[in-house]
């Protein structure tokens, strides 16, 4: 079953709910239609409601079965109800002046709708910049427990092929500890998509082929995953071709569970993982999914601002469906 039918099947019927901060953008507003129409979930669109429904109708958008919520509007119940809860998660952090500016912003509201219970899921940033949609997740959702820090992953598809690429929107810079949470997490993560996980660790080395601090990170790190996870496939330090090549598997990684199939890549910074999703999404022809986090205590996703409205309707299936 391809992915997204299996997404689909799997979020049927469960009424799951998706806030969508920036309602009032035209692929925002499409992608929710389709949702709905469809009966995949609800759709909150937060926004000015005479804007959204007057671009909804100029464009023949259906908006049946879409919620409309406009956050500046909201009864003064409403208002209070956001506002004692933000500045009690917050604990002293802010004030209640600075607590009722902060939810001025629509991602701050969405992310108290899904702290609250009132939406499953948040999709956000085909507007607004990564950190605008990551920080109220972090100040008010927060990681789960154990997890120290969230990080960002794309699905690859490309026919019935699955990979997930790690880290490729969050953490610049990544430790041994930090890396093998992150293969970690990838792993689970890869499970939720019906993908057995084969985690490669990656470096320009494979197997000490090369001496260097950013080789011994990565050996480091895999000790450290596999340690953590040792009922998962994780191996390193992998050059990608070893990763990914049965032949120079073969060669260079002899005897590793990984190497030659591996289907999640852990890559050792921001810098590589940004890169390299790019040049296998431009080059290679494969549809990139994301970027998804990972590691929250409930499901919010990142969109790039260069998205589209297929985009914006698949993420928020996929998002969706990790809340399952």
């Amino acid at each position: 079953m391809e992915l997204f039918d299996s997404l689909k099947q799997k979020i049927s019927g469960l009424d799951k709910t998706v806030v969508l901060p920036e309602g009032e953008d035209i692929r925002i507003i499409g992608a929710a239609s389709r949702l709905a129409s469809e009966k995949l979930l609800q759709p909150v669109l937060l926004g000015d409601i005479d804007k959204i429904k007057t671009t909804a109708s100029e464009k023949g958008f259906d908006l049946s079965g879409v919620k409309l919520a406009d956050p500046t509007n909201a009864s003064e119940d409403e208002k209070k109800k956001m506002l004692d809860a933000l500045v009690e998660r917050r604990k002293g952090k802010n004030t209640p002046e600075q607590a009722a500016k902060m939810l001025e912003d629509p991602n701050y509201w969405g992310t108290m709708m899904v702290y609250l219970g009132e939406a499953d899921a948040m999709v956000s940033g085909a507007i607004h910049p990564t950190g605008d949609t990551i920080r109220p997740a972090l100040q008010i959702i927060k990681t789960k427990p154990g997890v120290k820090r969230i990080s960002g992953y794309f699905i690859l598809l490309k026919g019935e092929e699955r990979l997930l690429f790690s880290d490729c929107a969050i953490n610049i810079d990544l430790d041994a500890e930090a890396m093998a949470e992150v293969a970690v997490e990838s792993a689970q993560t890869a499970k939720k998509y019906d993908i057995d996980p084969k985690v490669a660790m990656l470096s320009f080395s494979t197997k000490g082929s090369a001496k260097a601090d950013q080789v011994t990170k990565v050996q480091e790190a895999t000790k450290l995953a596999q340690k953590q996870a040792p009922d998962v496939a994780i191996d390193g330090e992998l050059q990608f071709d070893a990763a990914v090549v049965p032949e120079v598997a073969a060669s260079k990684a002899p005897g590793s569970n990984v190497a030659g199939h591996a289907n999640v890549f852990i890559f050792p910074e921001l810098e590589a993982g940004n890169i390299g999703y790019k040049i296998a999404q431009r080059l290679g022809g494969y549809e990139a999914i994301g970027p998804l986090l990972q590691g929250m205590n409930a499901p919010v996703s990142d969109l790039s601002r260069g998205c589209n409205e297929e985009d914006v309707y698949k993420v928020s299936i996929v998002t969706a469906a990790q809340s399952v």
